[in-house]
């Protein structure tokens, strides 16, 4: 086993068009990798291609061109072997309405080969709170609950890499904490890798270790949060002033704009301005400051940033 849980070079997938529509190219030769026992975040704009990579993943949908390796298998060569080292929780409720939770996880460990003396469904329900609705038809569920058995279908045949697509869309604060809850430890005692995609990017940006940002098919970044972070130059220092200023400080590149509890906002680029020339401008304005803080860009600044315009 390498260091890479999942390895994906040069993939394509175009989609043939009708007489009407012409083909579409939904992955453009991506290429990443994804590190065993991390938990990785796949994000990108509606329409960049995450769920056609996901599927493909998940043996749902056949490639153009390309390669993937799977906890070490490649798809080609070791088709079964790479689907039975991930599981996926997808975005859409698809359950059978006549299935207990019970039956629906029995049902999917047999569909995996997973013999009756080596399934988990108690262990399973206990984990995602639903072993007092263990024997109720799925139909009456709620969507929290469906959305917690999708998570415990993921797991019967206990993948070494779990997918969770779009996990807490619509979901009440309640679900997603316990969802994340049971994730950290999935990750923490098992070792399990962890894939996610989501629209709420301060989840990705407190859950992940590294992530790549998919556009229009392609891979457009891909590094841990932190240096992604750290890439994007954007400042913002908030001054708050020991009386209120006669004059704004100005500085090429450099702007200021009010909030409502008097304090100062200065935003400005640190390769074209150090925070000391920044302080200048404010000295040069007469202004005394009462308070400084800096604040950083976070991820949704890097998203926008590396996806807007392409």
């Amino acid at each position: 086993m390498s260091q890479n849980a999942i390895e994906i070079r040069d993939l394509r997938k175009t989609y043939t068009g009708g007489r009407k529509s012409p083909a579409k190219e939904a992955l453009c030769g991506v290429s990443l990798d994804v590190p065993s026992g991390s938990v990785f975040g796949l994000l990108g704009p509606n329409g960049a291609g995450k769920s056609t990579l996901i599927n493909i993943m998940a043996g749902l949908v056949t490639k153009t061109s390309g390669s993937v390796r799977i906890w070490g298998f490649d798809q080609d060569t070791n088709p079964r072997q790479s689907r039975a080292a991930i599981g996926v929780m997808p975005q859409e409720l698809n359950l059978d309405p006549f299935f207990t939770p019970r039956g629906a996880l029995e049902v999917q460990a047999g569909l995996y080969g997973v013999p009756r003396s080596q399934r988990r469904s108690d262990e399973i329900l206990e984990m995602t709170g639903l072993t007092d609705k263990a024997e109720a038809y799925a139909r009456t569920l709620s969507g929290g609950m469906r959305r917690r058995l999708l998570l415990g279908k993921a797991l019967v045949h206990q993948p070494q890499v779990l997918v969770l697509d779009e996990p807490t869309a619509g979901v009440d604060i309640e679900l997603r904490q316990m969802l994340w809850n049971n994730v950290r430890r999935l990750n923490r005692e098992r070792g399990m890798t962890i894939i996610l995609t989501t629209h709420y990017l301060e989840e990705a940006e407190e859950m992940c270790d590294e992530i790549a940002i998919i556009n229009h098919g392609r891979l457009v970044a891909q590094d841990s949060t932190e240096n992604l972070l750290g890439k994007l130059d954007a400042r913002t220092m908030v001054i708050q002033p020991a009386a209120p200023p006669e004059r704004l400080p100005e500085a090429e590149g450099l702007e200021v704009t009010h909030r409502e509890d008097g304090a100062l906002v200065l935003g400005y680029h640190a390769n074209a301005m150090p925070a000391e020339a920044v302080l200048q401008a404010v000295r040069d304005a007469g202004i005394s400051i009462r308070d400084v803080k800096t604040e950083q860009a976070d991820l949704q600044d890097v998203f926008l940033a590396l996806t807007s315009g392409r």
